[in-house]
């Protein structure tokens, strides 16, 4: 039997894991905002769900050891972890997250921000930490927990599970 290189090349390929690339910071702060705002479901041991901030989709995670699957559309099309795996992980307890952080975040239209601002993550980080101040809470607080968190998820080294297709609005 004679294989070829390409042939070669994708066996070796599903035996190496695949690490996930990490997030932008953003998709932290969408995770605790998804907490805060109870969207997230844990189905059994390995499955949770994820609601999105404007309602209209479910994503489905699932988490064996290292290995976690998403459906959202960042862990689908860009290639990193999205806010649906990490807002499970820290409900499941796999990263810590203070509670503030997680209260402060909550009742935020992410979706809508993100639209309004073409995906320009630091110009919704900015719009969000000035709701923050309108609040009494300062955004340094938040962004320092949500870099610590994204350390932890680093360290963590999550292992990409079964690829999966986004989620559509219901």
């Amino acid at each position: 039997m004679i294989v070829k290189p390409d042939e070669i090349q994708r066996m070796m390929a599903e035996k190496t894991p695949q690490f996930w690339k990490m997030p932008p910071l953003i998709k932290v702060y969408e995770a605790l905002g998804a907490i805060a705002d109870s969207r997230v479901q844990i189905q059994d041991e390995r499955h949770a769900a994820v609601v999105s901030s404007e309602g209209d989709k479910n994503y489905a995670v699932e988490i064996a050891d290292r290995a976690i699957s998403s459906n959202d559309n960042a862990s689908y099309w860009q290639g990193y972890l999205g806010y649906p795996a990490i807002a499970v992980m820290i409900t499941r307890g796999l990263l810590a997250a203070d509670r503030d952080a997680i209260n402060a975040l909550g009742r935020i239209p992410w979706k809508e921000l993100n639209r309004r601002f073409r995906n320009d993550y630091a110009r919704t980080i900015v719009e969000v930490d000035q709701k923050l101040t309108a609040n009494g809470i300062h955004p340094a607080t938040i962004k320092g927990e949500c870099e610590a968190i994204l350390a932890a998820l680093r360290a963590y080294a999550p292992i990409q599970g079964a690829r999966r297709r986004p989620s559509r609005a219901q």
